[in-house]
């Protein structure tokens, strides 16, 4: 599909011509059916098919008992016509019991008998295995559908500017002048805007006479008014009552109360007692996916009988802001704003037709180097202030790990036409370096020196991708994840 070019936003008024709207961007159908994964699209509907499916096998039965049936039974119907007497649905119900009867007798071998030998007919055996072949399909899907995603909204009263943002920094009346200035520098390079959200509990030292309030009481309202509003809004999108909601999974990395977050969920929509829940701090910006993955393997284990899962992602600023002078710590001051985000997954093969997304697959690669270990540390600086250190080789690590993980998410959605060239590059590597060894083994150095050095093929994401998603975490990971998408997306 081509894109549609703009150099100004649907909200902008151009000199020489009438306001654009949604109108002026809309794309043919044509163009849009032809980006649709119709065997998604056929999955999605097999349990409903699969339904119908065992109601025309149970008709077809009911059909021959019918018919085999009709010229025992004494009705006083004429030709043409259907006696529904007593005597008739009776016989009719009589011999439907009895194929059961003798289908559970004899398992699988008299339905596949042929001739005079078996009890079904043609037609009949030709439905029950195409319904068998379509529950193995079903059964071995096993998908994870998205029925609703809410992100939170801030109130008006918590949203601040740039320069409220310096003031309340200078409130706190612990920050030196040059720490001042280099917040005020990593603000205009931040990419945030102008009405980001903060906390009430620091908000408020902006009104004379009050002090910043960063206590456990200031801390839990916080988490209340983001996690409530965001699972409200999600079970009311997806039309999930809370007591459907089978796996609870809350990630927010730098607060962690007793009773956790998911106790306050449980507690204030009254969740079931047996829910399973999980609280997963300390694991950063990628505590999302990770909860994500979670949810979907929770929901392996429930596979035949389906179930719910609710994954609610957020962070804690109020007992978050750092009150010293070191420069790897002041970052956490102008990067992280208030927000949160909730999303209902199902595996019920019945809510394909209404979900948003299916979700195909999920990958993790985790760095075990000690500068990836180190990049976004939880410490205490000299003064003894704790704060979240981050690393100049955050960027390095991000780059590294995301590599890792296109390579690991490659093969499940390159076409066959993308990973051909890799393997066969691949082998071709392998041939030449075992023949300049065997060659060296030989004596022939000069013709080992002189063999081609076969370079790494870059497969197109772009033929098997359509979207990315790119992590917002602060103007230098995404100027590093830019230039990593162009590695992989610009070079043949």
């Amino acid at each position: 599909m081509k894109r549609s070019e703009s150099d100004s936003s649907f909200v902008s008024v151009p000199e020489d011509g009438p306001v654009k709207d949604y109108r002026d961007y809309r794309v043919r159908k044509s163009s849009l059916i032809a980006t649709v994964n119709w065997s998604h699209v056929i999955g999605t509907y097999l349990p409903t098919l699969f339904l119908v499916g065992i109601g025309v096998l149970f008709a077809q039965l009911v059909h021959q008992v019918v018919t085999d049936l009709s010229s025992k039974v004494e009705h006083k119907a004429s030709p043409g016509e259907i006696d529904f007497s007593i005597e008739t649905i009776t016989a009719v119900i009589l011999g439907v019991r009895e194929i059961f009867s003798n289908l559970l007798s004899t398992f699988i071998v008299a339905p596949l008998q042929s001739g005079e030998g078996g009890i079904l007919s043609t037609h009949v055996k030709i439905t029950t295995l195409v319904l068998v072949v379509m529950g193995w399909i079903v059964l071995n899907d096993n998908p994870t559908y998205m029925l609703s995603f809410s992100t939170f909204k801030a109130p008006e009263h918590w949203k601040v500017s740039h320069p409220q943002i310096i003031q309340m920094m200078k409130n706190q009346k612990c920050f030196t002048d040059d720490s001042i200035k280099f917040m005020e520098r990593l603000l205009e390079r931040s990419g945030t805007g102008q009405s980001t959200a903060w906390p009430p509990g620091i908000v408020q030292c902006l009104e004379e006479g009050k002090e910043t309030d960063r206590s456990i009481s200031a801390s839990r309202k916080e988490a209340e008014t983001v996690i409530f509003d965001i699972v409200e809004s999600a079970l009311k999108k997806a039309k999930v009552h809370p007591k459907e909601v089978d796996v609870l999974v809350i990630n927010c990395s730098l607060f962690s109360p007793t009773p956790s977050l998911c106790a306050m969920v449980i507690s204030k929509f009254g969740m079931r007692q047996d829910i399973q829940s999980f609280n997963l701090s300390g694991m950063g910006c990628g505590a999302s996916l990770i909860s994500v993955g979670l949810a979907k393997d929770m929901l392996q284990r429930r596979r035949l009988q389906g179930g719910k899962a609710l994954v609610v992602s957020t962070e804690i600023i109020t007992p978050n802001l750092y009150h010293g002078n070191e420069r790897g710590f002041l970052l956490q001051n102008t990067l992280f704003r208030c927000g949160g985000a909730a999303i209902v997954l199902s595996n019920s093969w019945m809510d394909g037709r209404r979900a948003w997304y299916k979700l195909l697959h999920t990958v993790r690669v985790q760095s075990n180097s000690e500068e990836a270990y180190n990049c976004v540390y939880e410490a205490q600086d000299g003064d003894n202030h704790r704060g979240v250190r981050l690393s100049k080789e955050i960027v390095k690590v991000a780059g590294k790990c995301m590599e890792k993980n296109m390579t690991t998410i490659g093969p499940y959605v390159l076409p066959l036409s993308e990973q051909i060239p890799v393997v066969t590059t691949m082998a071709l590597k392998f041939m030449i370096k075992m023949t300049g060894k065997l060659l060296k083994m030989c004596g022939q150095e000069k013709l080992a020196a002189k063999l081609p050095n076969k370079k790494h093929y870059v497969p197109d994401f772009k033929r098997g991708i359509d979207h990315f998603c790119i992590h917002a975490g602060g103007r230098a990971v995404i100027d590093g994840e830019i230039a990593l998408f162009i590695c992989f997306l610009c070079v043949p």
